[in-house]
């Protein structure tokens, strides 16, 4: 019996999904609510203090920068003082920072907020992720992680819709501080929960000689990370520029936006039952080919109706990919690094967040806006051999690769 199974099923007994409603979905939907009526805003506060657009986008793009940038850091908060103790630092951490953004007197302060910002996500996701990696059961992994992040898309979509009146009456501050309140409370809500006895325990290595030891994996597995990370950072930065480029209203904008966020929320429960179902090469190279319909048709559409389509196909691979990197983390995982590895694995899809939409104003510049697009169809078709290549493909929990040192 391996050590998480001990961990899983004799110290803290089986855990059911629906007993981590209120302790973990339902505070993710909290979060992403603030999450979502904030991000539009964040651009327009940099705007009032006298940024320009393109370091308003700079600006913007620092909240991503954050993540990077802890990502390894937070792997060795949660392993020295939990998943309990980590969330209550995330917590404080994105308080700080949203506070810093609504009261900052100037962008420096505005852009440190941001940085605070992504840091909390940093150690806010880690955390969740090796709490549910801990107490799940292996057979119900792909359903927890793609209801983790369902929740958060859920909460994500609807934040601009519950968020429109505060922004009404105060301006862009009051997505700022609609998201400090859901912060706070799904902070609060999160600390119920108890961290799950430590495994593997004894001389804990360097984050360094983690990433050392664990290169393979992460060199393989975590290049399919890095490329989906990409794609789905980079759909959201090529969407908006090619229906200007288009010449479509903000309007129309708005609805290809909805319809797509809502194929994505829709497929976010489907996709961890795929995943459980059938195993995790199946959902990831269907989710990669999809993403590369999507970009390779977006050059030939020059109306709503052509870009919703695209735009559709898109949604559709960011929902079937819902939660599948966190699953195929939390698979080679080692127990006793556990914290410190997938600190390291969410680095890899985080600097893909980060590149994708820099590549996507890189190449445009370059070239044209739709050599952007037919980029990365290229990009999203290599994502999809990757996993073709090294995802697990067995089917059921029990041929599932074991956690080994990579």
């Amino acid at each position: 019996m391996s050590e998480r199974s001990v961990l899983v099923g004799e110290a803290a007994g089986p855990v059911r999904l629906r007993s981590l409603t209120w302790t973990v979905f339902v505070p993710m939907v909290v979060y992403g609510v603030g999450s979502g009526a904030a991000a539009p805003m964040y651009a327009l506060r940099a705007l009032d203090l006298g940024a320009s657009a393109g370091l308003a986008g700079v600006i913007v793009a620092l909240s991503g920068l954050g993540m990077v940038l802890t990502d390894l850091p937070a792997g060795r908060v949660v392993a020295r003082i939990g998943e309990r103790g980590a969330l209550g630092v995330g917590s404080v951490l994105g308080a700080v920072g949203v506070f810093a953004a609504i009261v900052a007197p100037n962008v420096a302060v505005l852009a440190l907020g941001m940085l605070l910002g992504g840091a909390a996500g940093a150690v806010w996701g880690l955390a969740r992720q090796t709490y549910l990696v801990a107490v799940v059961p292996a057979g119900d992994l792909g359903r927890a992680m793609s209801t983790l992040a369902g929740s958060m898309r859920l909460g994500f979509f609807c934040g601009p819709f519950l968020g429109a009146a505060v922004v009404h009456s105060l301006g862009p501050n009051g997505g700022l501080w609609l998201q400090l309140v859901t912060t706070v409370i799904s902070g609060a809500a999160m600390a119920a929960i108890r961290s799950p006895e430590a495994v593997g325990a004894g001389v804990r290595l360097s984050l360094g000689a983690v990433v050392v030891e664990h290169r393979r994996t992460l060199g393989t597995l975590g290049l399919a990370a890095l490329l989906v990370g990409a794609a789905r950072a980079a759909r959201l930065a090529l969407l908006p520029l090619w229906a200007a480029h288009i010449g479509l209203s903000a309007s129309a904008t708005s609805l290809v936006f909805g319809v797509a966020g809502a194929v994505d929320v829709v497929m976010s429960y489907p996709a961890g039952v795929w995943l459980d179902r059938y195993g995790r090469r199946a959902t990831g190279v269907p989710s990669m080919i999809l993403f590369a319909l999507g970009f390779g048709a977006l050059p030939f559409t020059s109306s709503v109706l052509g870009l919703g389509c695209a735009a559709v196909l898109l949604g559709l691979g960011n929902g079937l990919s819902n939660g599948l990197i966190m699953t195929v983390g939390a698979d080679v995982a080692p127990d006793g690094q556990r914290a410190e590895f997938l600190g390291a694995w969410r680095l890899t899809h985080d600097i893909g967040m980060f590149a994708g939409p820099v590549a996507v104003g890189a190449i445009s510049a370059l070239t044209v806006l739709g050599g952007a697009a037919i980029a990365l169809a290229v990009t999203a078709a290599a994502g999809a051999y990757t996993m073709h290549r090294w995802f697990p493909g067995a089917v059921g929990a029990a041929s599932r690769p074991q956690r080994s040192a990579g």
